[in-house]
């Protein structure tokens, strides 16, 4: 019965393409009503990967959006794109604008945290609180995540390259990065690639753009500028896209309200291991930044 609810919930969503610049449309996906909680996925999932989430907040009284970062995901993949993420941090503050969400919670996993943590210095009437899914402040957008999709992206040529190569790749890369594997099945791991499995050529392009952007500033040196509560949940379990004891150093001496939160035996993809102690998590962040505004509701 649970997975059913899971299903109705996820399949009565509201999905809107928001275009911010010529040929730049992005993804996104609202279940409820409610003060803004606003969920930015890493570079496969979308709306699908946080489907347990959005709707235990849902229930909560909460209105879920999930954005889809250019190149992510059901967004546009154009080749040409400034896809640093800075750009991309600016891109969520124009949809936002768009939907008229303010005084979010925002929810960030792996490589959507590196935005995350730029659009709270950038855009702080937009963020009331900030939690980070096993995600680091990296400094530029070829992150060990990309690196990994980026086997079939950027040293296979397209002639070879097609949505089963995609498929098995995130295959195993979820696995890898996970301590409980049993969440990733055929089914899912479909879901998770749907969109770029839909328009492999772009996404290989978008992909690459990613690894040669530029980012226009420093992040470690504006990180002390976000003042909201900003949490991180990280897993126990061994895997590569883990955050680095560095990053973790840099988190505690720059911001001035961080802590750290570990899940036993989770690995990257904590969201899918452990959905309730995000739930929590959400939960403990809602207190430590109470509502400075009302959200708006979506026009």
């Amino acid at each position: 019965m649970a997975s059913l609810a899971l299903l109705v919930a996820f399949d009565s969503n509201l999905v809107r393409d928001v275009e911010v610049a010529p040929g730049e449309v992005l993804r996104t996906t609202t279940i409820g009503t409610g003060p803004a909680v606003v969920f930015i996925p890493g570079i496969f999932g979308g709306a699908f990967g946080w489907r347990r989430i959005t709707a235990a907040m849902a229930e909560q009284g909460y209105r879920c959006i999930v954005i889809e970062p250019l190149g992510f995901g059901w967004s546009s993949h154009p080749s040409g794109a400034d896809y640093s993420f800075a750009a991309q941090a600016d891109r969520i503050g124009q949809v936002l604008d768009t939907l008229g969400a303010r005084d979010a919670l925002i929810v960030a996993q792996s490589t959507g945290a590196a935005m995350a943590y730029r659009l709270a210095y950038r855009r702080p009437d937009l963020v009331r609180g900030l939690l980070s899914i096993d995600g680091g402040p990296a400094e530029a957008a070829s992150t060990p995540g990309l690196r990994h999709a980026l086997r079939f992206g950027g040293f296979l040529t397209k002639l070879f390259v097609g949505p089963g190569t995609i498929r098995k790749k995130v295959r195993h890369d979820l696995i890898e990065n996970s301590g409980d594997t049993t969440w990733v099945t055929d089914s899912v791991v479909g879901q998770y690639t749907a969109g770029q499995a839909a328009d492999v050529d772009g996404a290989i392009d978008a992909l690459r753009s990613m690894a040669r952007s530029v980012e226009p500033e420093s992040l470690h040196d504006r990180l002390h500028e976000s003042h909201m509560p900003i949490r991180l949940l990280i897993g126990t379990f061994p895997h590569p896209s883990s955050v680095k004891p560095a990053e973790l150093e840099l988190l505690h001496r720059e911001l001035s309200d961080f802590a750290v939160d570990s899940v036993d035996g989770a690995g990257q993809h904590i969201e899918e291991e452990r959905p309730d102690l995000v739930v929590a998590a959400l939960d403990r962040l809602a207190d430590a930044a109470p509502a400075r505004t009302v959200g708006l509701s979506a026009p």
